[in-house]
């Protein structure tokens, strides 16, 4: 989920101050928004609740397992493997089986495992290993949240194609992360346990982040000759794991695809503790933009869009303080042992920088605002629905009325107006051009550089 950058592509200093409370951290505002546009229209874990225990995870397999008959004693069997999944049960398709009981020690497995080139001391240390400041259950979160990204993008690459619309496949995405977690999200408290880390984002054409389908919109079926951005999260007691990729039909666009999956590995392979900002960048600019792709007869440069960025992730707020850019920049910032980063890259056909779209994508809490002086009753009710059921969690318009809540769009505004909640609008390229994105999530740990999100296919 990419982060906006400012103007000249420098770091943004003023991101929001921690408080006490919480959950109380909030993803920074990603844009400008329309004061009279809402998307449509409506008549009507801080960082410290690590030890905070992961909900939903059922031990049914394991009791079942303890009680098989036992005719005659037996010789104990040596136990499988903590990661292995059981034998006699499989995912479903769609994806609707608890992942839980496919992991009955509910040890999930790690992601890909990279070794730091440019210090190799750090694989050698038992002691260095040994004190990973990513404890075991910090690490379980993220691997299952990450296990449950990748079965139900699995299950989007094997069967959305054109004549689907985004509402339908939207839903799938979003009904298999919270089947997978066991966490529907239908009383508070519930969706801040586990379940989507922000609003599935399908983008098409140029493009190139945040848009979701939302009521009051007419629905968009995928034709051939789209191509589609796939970006979507899942968090696991505040721990989010955000990835995203491209689908396209015609095969004209594989340059394009190919071009941005080299350029964001080429950024996961960079990235690492005291790795700079402004080399990441310079190496990720010169990968993608060595690409270049021909449509009906004409070449396009393919170039790298120099206005978003990828992004740390912090507990239940999907954009930290600090920015990956994906252009050559003059950061002095550097990644530092123990943060997370969303390892993004997006390329285009067309002028390499994103405006604002009309619409509305989702909504965002500013927790370090004083909301003591809201005096609009129904305000101060939508603000405390969205507390109990989303936190500093990004949420959209589809999630309040999947809840029931109708007749909010004047509390809505009141709440934009006074500053307690943000908008973040469709970012897009210029017509007739196109754009794609791939993304992985990767933790610096001391002793390995783990890329928490990679799976099979990308």
């Amino acid at each position: 989920m990419g982060s906006r950058t400012p103007e000249e592509h420098q770091q943004m200093r003023d991101g929001p101050k921690p408080i006490s409370q919480a959950l109380a951290n909030v993803a920074k505002p990603r844009g400008a928004f329309p004061e009279d546009d809402l998307g449509g229209s409506n008549e009507d874990d801080a960082d410290g609740d690590e030890n905070a225990e992961s909900a939903g995870l059922s031990a049914a397999v394991v009791e079942a397992n303890k009680k098989k008959k036992r005719k005659k004693p037996r010789k104990k069997k040596p136990m499988k493997e903590c990661n292995t999944v059981v034998e006699d049960l499989k995912q479903s398709s769609p994806p609707r089986v608890l992942l839980s009981s496919l992991f009955p020690s509910e040890i999930y497995p790690p992601g890909q495992l990279l070794n730091y080139d440019e210090n190799l001391v750090r694989v050698a240390g038992e002691e260095l290993r040994s004190n990973d400041r990513m404890d075991t259950a910090f690490l379980n979160n993220y691997r299952q949240a990450a296990e449950v990204h990748r079965k139900v993008r699995q299950h989007v690459q094997a069967t959305v194609k054109p004549g689907k619309s985004l509402s339908a496949i939207a839903q799938e995405i979003e009904n298999g992360v919270r089947a997978l977690t066991g966490h529907q999200g239908l009383v508070p408290g519930d969706s801040l346990l586990a379940g989507m880390g922000f609003p599935t984002g399908l983008c098409l054409n140029n493009i190139a982040a945040h848009y979701t389908p939302n009521s009051g919109q007419k629905d968009i079926i995928l034709k051939r000759d789209d191509v589609l951005k796939v970006d979507f999260g899942v968090h696991v007691n505040g721990r989010i794991v955000d990835s995203a990729f491209t689908m396209a039909w015609d095969p004209t666009f594989d340059n394009l695809l190919a071009s941005v999956k080299d350029a964001t590995n080429t950024g996961v392979m960079a990235a690492g503790i005291d790795a700079r900002m402004s080399e990441i960048g310079a190496a990720i600019q010169e990968v993608m933009e060595s690409y270049e792709l021909e449509i009906k007869g004409k070449t396009y440069p393919i170039k790298a869009i120099r206005n978003i960025a990828g992004h740390d992730i912090k507990p239940y707020r999907i954009h930290g303080d600090k920015q990956v850019p994906f252009v050559k920049n003059s950061s002095l910032e550097r990644m530092e042992e123990g943060e997370i980063f969303a390892i993004e890259t997006f390329g285009t056909t067309g002028r390499g920088y994103l405006k604002d779209d009309v619409g509305i994508y989702g909504y965002g809490r500013n927790s370090d605002i004083n909301f003591s002086q809201l005096h609009h009753p129904a305000a101060k009710s939508l603000l405390k629905i969205i507390d109990e059921n989303f936190g500093t969690i990004v949420f959209c318009r589809r999630y309040l009325e999947r809840l029931g809540i109708k007749n909010y769009l004047p509390a809505m505004k009141t709440l934009l107006s006074s500053g307690i909640l943000h908008s973040y609008c469709p970012l897009s390229d210029i017509q007739g051009s196109y754009t794609a994105q791939f993304e992985h999530t990767i933790l610096l740990r001391s002793s390995v550089k783990e890329v928490i999100s990679r799976g099979d296919d990308y």
